[in-house]
């Protein structure tokens, strides 16, 4: 199994000590060091933790030997694009922590800034949450199996407005939605 820790703790931009003070319990920065370097065992008990504090499922921390994976090769800075020292794996920038579902919402026809094609992965929020997600994209269920799609703009009690992404469409109003999701990564084939 090869230890996956210290490139998902880069990809997200933390240092150590971060890790460590967001592990619950706390722990110290040389616990995760040698934890992500091999020199203290792996127990289920850490990558939960460790997971957690990453924001990550637990399972991305290792993999086999045999299992390949998408590699960032490079980065693209104000000079140009730069080879990395050493490749690392490419993880999937959603977090799976808190037990928030993804759903996924496929585009079949142009729609706003949305291509046929897309994919608009979405995670999926209790209707309270809605004051943190105006503006932003969102999906709502309505009764009968129908869904809503569009920019959340406005929230009153238990009412949720949704401006659809196409040009001259009106306003649609969502009584007591059961959840929202809010769009968080948009795949596209070039």
């Amino acid at each position: 199994m090869i230890n996956r820790i210290r490139d998902i703790r880069k990809q997200k931009g933390m240092t150590l000590a971060e890790v460590a003070a967001a592990c619950d319990p706390p722990t110290t920065a040389q616990t995760i060091g040698r934890l992500e370097t091999g020199t203290r065992n792996l127990s289920l008990v850490w990558m939960n933790r460790i997971g957690a504090a990453l924001g990550v499922d637990p399972e991305l921390l290792v993999k086999g030997e045999d299992t390949s994976n998408p590699q960032i090769i490079a980065r693209l800075t104000d000079q140009g694009a730069e080879g990395l020292t050493r490749p690392r794996d490419a993880i999937l920038p959603t977090d799976l922590n808190d037990g928030e579902a993804l759903v996924c919402l496929s585009i079949e026809a142009p729609q706003g800034e949305y291509r046929s094609g897309d994919q608009l992965w979405m995670r999926q929020l209790r209707p309270e949450d809605a004051a943190s997600i105006i503006n932003r994209d969102v999906l709502a269920p309505r009764s009968g199996g129908r869904f809503a799609f569009g920019r959340l703009i406005d929230r009153q009690g238990t009412m949720v407005g949704l401006l659809p992404p196409g040009i001259g469409q009106r306003q649609i109003v969502i009584d007591k939605p059961a959840w929202l999701a809010v769009a968080e990564m948009l795949v596209r084939k070039l």
